[in-house]
């Protein structure tokens, strides 16, 4: 079986993979390396996917392509139709990096709270001592503040409980009140006007396709702050930009964009008041061992003609 991975792999990465699926095992190609993927692509069995586009021209290349195995959870880059018309499963691992997402998001809070890089940037060059008052009196901490979860899966789930010990309140919403989840559930307006602090962890899909745009971002409570560690394309990032930029919202947190790689002419760039990351949140070494335990499983069972572990397609 040959096991393809598209991804820019670390060097920490690369001896993880050889620990689980043998020295050589895995061919290890650079997302911008098309020429060289398109090649290896043409007898692989298995690709494993973290965030290239799998569109239905990758797999015409792949003729014995049998799993598209997504490293994380979210399959909005794979191109379901196409992989179903040609026999290809596709399968997610839910759960293996919601520790990452989860602790990502506090994190982002936490950096946009506390002014966290303005601070460091002042402090580095010998004024930290000095900082703009202005900019003083718009921190604050999450204790006392409410917390609005748009979805409740994993990472949601680990969250909360987080929240609510450093003393905030958790409310939530979601496509169903969660049994036995101990928070409580709002429709998705009246959450928007009752939360200092959105957090996005929603799957995307045609029905949260731009979710937070003007209309919900004018819904938000005056000087709140939006996280968002799940999909770029749930937020309209103009509408966003405009509303930082104007002070209607305190701050945002973003590890992800509407595109990927987004560049610097992004206008959410350009604003002191926005916390960035590079779709980062779910890759640690931990969440890595996790992902690439079910990625080896479920190529075991490709080749051994068994059900794969959550198979989409």
């Amino acid at each position: 079986m040959k096991v393809v991975l598209q991804y820019r792999a670390s060097p920490g990465f690369r001896a993880q993979i050889e620990r689980v699926f043998g020295a050589g095992r895995v061919t290890i190609i650079d997302e911008d390396d098309l020429e060289t993927f398109a090649e290896e692509m043409a007898d692989a069995t298995a690709l494993l996917h973290v965030l290239k586009p799998v569109t239905a021209e990758v797999m015409a290349c792949a003729p014995r392509l049998g799993l598209v195995q997504k490293l994380g959870v979210g399959v909005n880059t794979i191109d379901l139709a196409a992989a179903k018309a040609r026999g290809v499963a596709v399968a997610n691992m839910p759960g293996t990096n919601s520790a990452a997402v989860a602790e990502m998001a506090l994190c982002l809070m936490l950096a946009v709270l506390r002014r966290t890089l303005y601070l460091d940037a002042l402090t580095r060059a010998g004024e930290g001592w000095r900082p703009d008052p202005t900019i003083i009196d718009q921190t604050g901490e999450i204790g006392g503040r409410t917390v609005g979860l748009v979805g409740f899966g994993a990472s949601a789930a680990r969250l909360a409980p987080v929240l609510t010990t450093l003393g905030a309140r958790v409310v939530y919403t979601a496509r169903s009140r969660k049994a036995g989840a101990p928070y409580e559930f709002l429709p998705l307006d009246e959450l928007l006007a009752e939360s200092d602090i959105i957090c996005l962890h929603l799957p995307l899909t045609e029905l949260t396709l731009g979710l937070i745009g003007e209309r919900a971002i004018a819904r938000m409570k005056p000087g709140s702050i939006l996280i968002n560690t799940a999909r770029g394309e749930l937020v309209d990032e103009a509408a966003l930009a405009d509303a930082l930029s104007r002070g209607a919202l305190r701050g945002a947190g973003l590890d992800v964009f509407a595109n990927e790689p987004s560049g610097a002419d992004n206008a959410l760039f350009a604003l002191p008041n926005v916390v960035l990351s590079p779709h980062q949140a779910w890759l640690t070494p931990e969440t890595l061992a996790r992902s690439l335990a079910v990625a080896h499983e479920n190529c075991r069972r490709l080749a051994a003609g068994e059900l794969l572990l959550h198979r989409v397609v």
